[in-house]
């Protein structure tokens, strides 16, 4: 047997890692969003500084993808419609939540969906998940529990329940843009702005009823909220939506929602460095779990679902984007 057919690739290997890096960055900034929320908005607040934060990309967004945007056909359009009206309820859920529970039971809870993800990829494909896959998907759990908990959880609150809704959410939404075919040849950045416009839209229409209106939460904000805002626009939401939108198609649903599993401990580290938060022994032993867990699971996930190449001249469509 020749020695290229038996020795694995070092540019395969390099080729992985830096299909991950840009997904493993997203964890880092949507690990600073619980803390940029809470430096943003309230409950009475949490609808109008959504439509802030998308409305602040959509203009840039838009200038850049105007001249695929006018190449989207029918299909295509109604496929990012219905993908953002997934995207808007995972928001409204998460940040509702956020809001009105602990960063730390916020931290595990949202956590699951990366557990939540490749059962659920399992399921739609009808074989079981390697067994190590598993394994190490509970370490990673056991280390996230760890982490946010320092040991213990309080019960549940409303607010719990709410984040544990956005948790299901995001799993399903994950699994079910990776088989939206109508949006697989679609350009990248077109398919990002259908999705951010009708989210945007949706949180316009439930803020004529639900706090107080856009502007005026603008205009009360003062420098140092407005850097938050920013942060959460351009960083959490942009630059997120699109690395998630490109890496499903990259690697696969599980891979990437085992990344995004890092989430709390970027929480944590930006906890402790800018909100002055201490963690005790058992969150740092359930810090490095979770890196162990993640790198374990990144390893042995389920290998990706090949769709059909597509047409020739067709640019590669995205196949997922989890919030």
């Amino acid at each position: 047997m020749p020695a290229s057919l038996s020795v694995p690739s070092s540019s395969s290997s390099s080729s992985s890692m830096l299909r991950d890096l840009p997904v493993l960055l997203v964890a880092v900034v949507w690990g600073s969003s619980f803390l940029a929320v809470q430096r943003v908005a309230e409950p009475g607040t949490v609808v109008a500084m959504l439509v802030l934060r998308f409305g602040l990309v959509l203009p840039l967004l838009g200038a850049v993808a105007w001249p695929a945007l006018r190449r989207l056909t029918r299909a295509e359009w109604l496929g990012g419609v219905g993908l953002g009206l997934g995207l808007s309820g995972i928001f409204l859920l998460e940040t509702y939540g956020a809001v009105q529970t602990s960063a730390t039971n916020a931290g595990l809870i949202i956590s699951l969906a990366m557990v939540l993800t490749p059962l659920g990829e399992s399921a739609l494909r009808r074989t079981p998940p390697p067994r190590a896959f598993l394994a190490a998907a509970g370490l990673a759990v056991l280390g996230v529990a760890l982490l946010t908990g320092d040991g213990g959880l309080r019960p549940p609150t409303l607010g719990d329940l709410l984040i544990l809704g956005a948790a299901l959410v995001r799993s399903a939404y994950v699994l079910a843009t990776a088989r939206v075919r109508a949006v697989r040849a679609t350009d990248t950045l077109a398919i990002t702005w259908v999705q951010l416009a009708t989210a945007t839209s949706v949180f316009a229409v439930v803020a004529l009823s639900a706090g107080p209106a856009p502007w005026t939460l603008a205009r009360s904000y003062g420098p140092g909220q407005w850097a938050w805002l920013l942060h959460l626009s351009l960083f959490c939401t942009l630059f997120a939506f699109f690395v998630q939108t490109w890496a499903v198609r990259a690697t696969s649903p599980s891979r990437v929602s085992l990344l995004l599993g890092t989430e709390p401990l970027w929480a944590a580290v930006f906890g402790i460095t800018i909100a002055g938060n201490r963690m005790g022994p058992l969150a740092l032993l359930g810090g490095a779990l979770v890196l162990v867990a993640t790198e374990w699971g990144r390893r042995t996930a389920p290998a990706p679902d090949r769709a059909p190449a597509p047409a020739a001249g067709a640019e590669p469509a995205p196949a997922s984007v989890p919030a």
